[in-house]
């Protein structure tokens, strides 16, 4: 078949590519000049454990009460919020008190330990390494702070991973470069977690992707779409560009790219913030993943840089960075790992995200609904945990073959 791919993030490359794999004419359309130029240029980079990932789902986090007050609220209301985003917020807090929540998180821990065995594979296969570190610390001030993340845990050892707790002294032995001044009563060790560079691996599969016969069309604005027959409509083009399917990755777009063909995405841009600076003392600084579930932040190594990623909010902002976010996210690798990255060097970059979020933190993978016309979008702050299971499975089912993870869950239906 000949493939549309709108959007060329971590989620399209990897639809692309593993679509290529298949067989298929493939052709790329991205608005940016590059691939990986929006959600996917500096996030977190932590893939696996993905139930990890802070909000990876409405019900992993803390108690519902602090979710939008208090010193610690997990998501906070910028300039610009609409009465839209209030709703769908209201939906996420509603999801995480659903009884059906256990199921949601089980069909997320899936996918995500789906998709780091195929992100494996395929560097492997392509001996390509995006800058992968090997192993997570949670680290825990007081006994309060496992509540933060105790659904995510609970189902972690029940599928089988080994989480080991570890007393401080341990911690600071797996890493050495942990403040003995900051307040440590213990962690969680997650041998087999992983984190890497989301934009790297992008550019890594596109080049693969295009080796394999893909066509990526950059500075292309797709501006509709069209089913039966499948195609798309390209700003400055007179005519639509037709094709066998299309298939949207196109992140937080994609709600506004369906709705005109009567399929509604209830999603939400949940911006995030990240800080990457160059690695000073490579004794003391982190060696593999870290989590700081208090505040909800993650600190990843990626070569010879660390990357400190945090905060959420919902609404477009006055143009601005939050500063108390910006602040907490220098304070948290100053008071772990003191002396460890140059975070008042000129080689700083400071980056803000938008997540395309969905209310139950799942994504869409699976038919539109509409013929022709395909989704994998809606991944949150997962696009990188999830992103080489959920193209593996979407092609798999593009071809008629039962996908090796469950995706009943991350039907559009379910909306």
């Amino acid at each position: 078949m000949h493939i549309a791919i709108v959007g060329a993030g971590i989620v399209g490359v990897t639809t692309a590519y593993e679509l290529t794999c298949d067989g298929h004419e493939v052709s790329v359309f991205e608005q940016r000049s590059a691939a990986a130029e929006e959600s996917s240029f500096a996030n977190a980079g932590l893939s696996s454990p993905a139930l990890l990932i802070p909000l990876a789902a409405p019900g992993i986090g803390g108690p519902q009460s602090n979710r939008l007050w208090g010193r610690h609220a997990a998501v906070r209301l910028a300039k610009g919020v609409t009465a839209s985003e209030l709703r769908w917020l209201w939906r996420w807090r509603k999801a995480g008190r659903s009884p059906a929540l256990p199921m949601a998180l089980s069909a997320l821990e899936q996918l995500g330990r789906y998709s780091q065995a195929r992100m494996r594979w395929v560097s492997e296969q392509l001996q390509v390494d995006a800058e992968t570190g090997r192993g997570a610390l949670v680290l825990l001030r007081t006994v309060e702070d496992l509540a933060h993340v105790q659904p995510a845990l609970q189902l972690l050892r029940e599928a089988g991973m080994a989480i080991h707790d570890v007393d401080a002294e341990t911690a600071r032995q797996i890493e050495p470069g942990l403040s003995p001044d900051t307040p440590l009563i213990g962690a969680l060790h997650i041998p087999d977690g992983e984190s890497g560079n989301c934009r790297l691996f992008a550019q890594m599969l596109r080049y693969a992707a295009q080796e394999r016969g893909a066509q990526f069309h950059f500075n292309a604005q797709v501006t509709g779409l069209d089913a039966a027959p499948a195609g798309l409509r390209i700003a400055g083009e007179t005519l639509p560009r037709r094709f066998d399917a299309v298939v949207v990755c196109a992140g937080v777009a994609a709600a506004a790219l369906l709705r005109p063909l009567g399929a509604e995405l209830p999603m939400a841009a949940l911006h995030g913030y990240s800080i990457s600076a160059p690695v000073r003392e490579d004794s003391h600084a982190p060696q593999g993943s870290v989590v700081d579930p208090l505040h909800r932040v993650t600190i990843t190594r990626q070569g010879q840089r660390v990357r400190i990623a945090g905060g959420t909010e919902l609404g477009r902002g006055d143009g601005a960075h939050h500063a108390p976010t910006l602040q907490t996210l220098y304070q948290a690798i100053s008071g772990w790992f003191p002396g460890g990255v140059q975070v008042s060097s000129g080689q700083v970059q400071v980056w803000r995200g938008a997540r395309p979020t969905l209310p139950d933190g799942a994504p869409i993978v699976g038919p539109s609904g509409l013929p022709g016309v395909w989704v994998n979008a809606g991944h949150g702050g997962c696009g990188y945990a999830f992103a080489s299971g959920s193209a593996r499975a979407l092609a798999d089912l593009m071809a008629q073959r039962a996908p090796e993870v469950d995706l009943q869950h991350f039907a559009l239906r379910r909306f």
